[in-house]
């Protein structure tokens, strides 16, 4: 069946159905990642979004179920040059397609991914639409139509809609059926630190990493006060990633404002740009982005570069950060903040992503520093 791309200036790219037919539209990205497809289709930061993959082959390994990182597909739709339909791995369950088809999201193949890479290097990001069934000038008649990206506040979509208690040494989801009828009991293992997480689109690999550290993790949805999360008496509060423009979470803001100086703090990509925003910064969109795992980040205390692996459209304003928190981070290919620290008080935070899923692990130890920070109960 063919398909077709449309970006929001009337460039047109033809292919053939990947997944579900059908339409859809969102902010069209690009990642650089050859390989963690099946974490990035599941990434919470990639709601409202169409991502497009450089490298050619996708696939190849197909899709098997312990690689998820939220529990459904959160792109908006798909775009590769090539879909392997036969996968070859013992893990794998189904394929690209199939697993596509399956959650009705709607993805194109045999696109000139190079053509649409340069075009939103050169141009910026742009809104753009996917469909089977229209012609182009339907599909831009739509698209005119269509909000804009940064109108709307994904964090409400893909946040958890009550709490839930995420029990230490386990790497699989605790059983959450009852989550949305009462309180979630906690886990029976003692825990060696109690965090609370504000989930703004938080990746599973975040609450296992710190799982495994021996932490007991209970999520909250990102409209929790500051009460709420402080009535759980935790040792620590992380802020997660998560998808959207900063500038429309002002409540989320003045929530994390009303736990600075009371509990150690750790923001993740999000939660970076949030901290800044909370210590009177504010934040601005980039031209294309960073997505992908091999950004390289300088840490400007030692000098060490990481290779890490990012997903975020905004960056911190450093001119506005006041009150003792200093840059700490900064991309080598743009000059970027890459993560903030306070001179005094316990709280960092990295605008990349230490639990990689997919990408490397350099900094990963970051869960560990945090853990470190934390009072001993």
């Amino acid at each position: 069946m063919k398909a077709i791309l449309v970006l929001e200036d009337g460039t047109v790219f033809e292919g053939k159905s990947l997944g579900a037919p059908g339409r859809t539209y969102g902010e069209v990205v690009f990642n650089t990642g050859m390989t963690g497809y099946q974490e990035i289709l599941t990434d919470p930061s990639y709601a409202g979004q169409i991502v497009s993959l450089t490298y050619p082959l996708i696939g190849n390994y197909g899709i098997n179920i312990d690689d998820f990182e939220s529990r459904r597909v959160q792109v908006e739709g798909f775009v590769v040059r090539e879909a392997e339909s036969v996968p070859s791995n013992w893990r794998a369950k189904s394929s690209l397609h199939s697993f596509l088809k399956d959650r009705r999201i709607v993805g194109i193949e045999g696109v000139d991914t190079r053509a649409l890479t340069r075009a939103l290097r050169v141009r910026g990001v742009m809104m753009g639409a996917i469909s089977t069934e229209e012609s182009p000038e339907q599909v831009m008649q739509r698209l005119k139509k269509a909000p804009a990206y940064a109108s709307k506040d994904l964090n409400r979509v893909v946040t958890t809609e009550k709490p839930y208690v995420w029990p230490p040494y386990t790497s699989s989801l605790p059983d959450l059926a009852a989550v949305n009828n009462s309180e979630p009991e906690l886990p029976l293992i003692d825990p060696t630190h109690r965090i609370a997480l504000l989930d703004c689109g938080v990746k599973y690999n975040i609450i296992r990493s710190l799982s495994a550290l021996g932490c007991e993790v209970t999520v909250f949805p990102c409209t929790a006060s500051t009460s709420e999360i402080l009535s759980k008496d935790p040792d620590g509060i992380m802020l997660s990633p998560g998808p959207g423009d900063p500038a429309t979470l002002g409540y989320v803001v003045e929530t994390v404002k009303g736990l600075i100086g009371k509990k150690p703090i750790m923001g993740v990509c999000l939660g970076n740009q949030i901290l800044g925003c909370a210590f009177g910064s504010s934040t601005f969109k980039l031209k294309f982005g960073h997505r992908g795992s091999n950004h390289p980040v300088k840490d400007l205390a030692s000098g060490r570069v990481y290779i890490t692996s990012q997903n975020h459209g905004y960056a911190v304003d450093p001119d506005g950060l006041k009150d003792g928190m200093e840059v700490a981070y900064i991309n080598l290919n743009d000059g970027t903040v890459e993560g903030l620290r306070h001179r005094e008080l316990p709280i960092f935070s990295i605008q990349y992503h230490p639990e990689a899923s997919p990408g490397p692990s350099d900094s990963s130890y970051f869960f560990k520093e945090f853990v470190a920070k934390l009072p001993a109960r």
